[in-house]
C-alpha cells in the first residue's frame, strides 16, 4: 500500500500520509512520497492549493519512525535526515499555497511539517509539540522553524521540556491559524483553500518568495528589497487586471501572469 496518497479535488491537491497504524510516522518512503507529491502538485496547472493531512482521526504525524532508525547504516540514516530537511525547505518554498489539515496530533517531525506549510487548521482535540527530548534526542531541524514562529523563551520551553500544546494554545502562539471542532475541520479547510485558489497564483508566489527572503534580512535591507519586489509586482499582468477590475467594480479575471 502506498504510504502517501495523492488526489486532486477541484483546485486542491490533497496529500495524505497513510500510515495510521504507525501513527503516520515519517518513514523514508513517506518523506520521498511527500517530495514526489509536492512536485506533482507544482507541475499540475489545475492545482492551485496543496492540502497536507494524515490518515485517520488521531494523529496528523508523530514524527520520525524510531523503529526504523539506523536501518541501512549511519550514512544512510544521515541522508534520510537530510531528505527530511529538504522536504521542509521544499514545502516552505512551494510556489503554490499550502495548508496543513490537522486531523490529529502533530508531534516532532510532524510539527515541522505543520510549520513549513503556509497555513494550518487544527481540530480542537489536537496536540502539538516536540517530545524528542523525552527519548534523549533534540528536535534539531524542526527547531529552525520553531525559532521563526516563536520568541526565544517560548521556543526554548517547547523544545527543552517536550511539553505538548493544545490546539487553542498553539493558536494563541501563532503556530496555527484556526482551531475548530473536528466536525467543522473539512469545511474550514475547504473555505480557506477556496479563498487562496481565487487569488492570482503569480502574485501569491511572488509575495511568498519575498516574505521568506525578507524574513532573515536586516530591517533596512528588507525594506529596500521589498521596495524592489513591489516594483516588480506592478509589472505583472495580474496587477494591471486587479487594478482595472477594482476601478470597474467587477471580479478580476486572473491570468496567473
Amino acid at each position: 500500500m502506498e504510504e502517501v496518497r495523492y488526489a486532486v479535488q477541484g483546485h486542491q491537491a490533497l496529500v495524505t500520509i497513510d500510515r495510521p497504524r504507525a501513527r503516520n510516522a515519517l518513514s523514508p518512503q513517506v518523506v520521498q512520497g511527500l517530495l514526489e507529491a509536492l512536485s506533482q502538485a507544482e507541475a499540475d496547472p489545475a492545482v492551485r492549493v496543496l492540502v497536507l493531512t494524515g490518515a485517520g482521526e488521531k494523529v496528523f504525524c508523530a514524527g520520525g519512525d524510531l523503529g526504523q532508525m539506523g536501518e541501512g547504516g549511519f550514512l544512510a540514516t544521515h541522508e534520510g535526515r537530510r531528505a527530511y530537511a529538504q522536504l521542509l525547505s521544499r514545502l516552505q518554498g512551494a510556489r503554490k499555497p499550502t495548508i496543513a489539515r490537522l486531523n490529529g496530533h502533530a508531534l516532532a517531525g510532524g510539527l515541522g511539517l505543520v510549520l513549513a506549510c503556509d497555513l494550518a487548521v487544527a481540530a480542537e482535540h489536537v496536540e502539538l509539540g516536540t517530545p524528542e527530548i523525552d527519548v534523549g534526542l533534540f528536535p534539531m531541524m524542526v527547531m529552525a522553524l520553531v525559532q521563526r514562529h516563536l520568541g526565544r523563551k517560548r521556543a526554548l520551553e517547547l523544545v527543552m521540556t517536550g511539553d505538548r500544546l493544545s490546539a487553542r494554545e498553539a493558536l494563541s502562539l501563532g503556530l496555527i491559524n484556526r482551531a475548530v471542532p473536528a466536525a467543522e475541520l473539512d469545511a474550514v479547510v475547504g473555505a480557506l483553500a477556496a479563498k487562496l485558489a481565487g487569488k492570482s497564483q503569480a502574485v501569491l508566489a511572488l509575495g511568498k518568495r519575498a516574505f521568506l527572503t525578507a524574513e532573515d534580512m536586516p530591517f533596512p535591507a528588507a525594506l529596500e528589497f521589498l521596495a524592489s519586489q513591489l516594483s516588480l509586482n506592478t509589472l505583472a499582468e495580474d496587477a494591471a487586471e486587479g487594478i482595472s477590475a477594482f476601478l470597474a467594480k467587477r471580479p478580476p479575471d486572473w491570468k496567473d501572469r
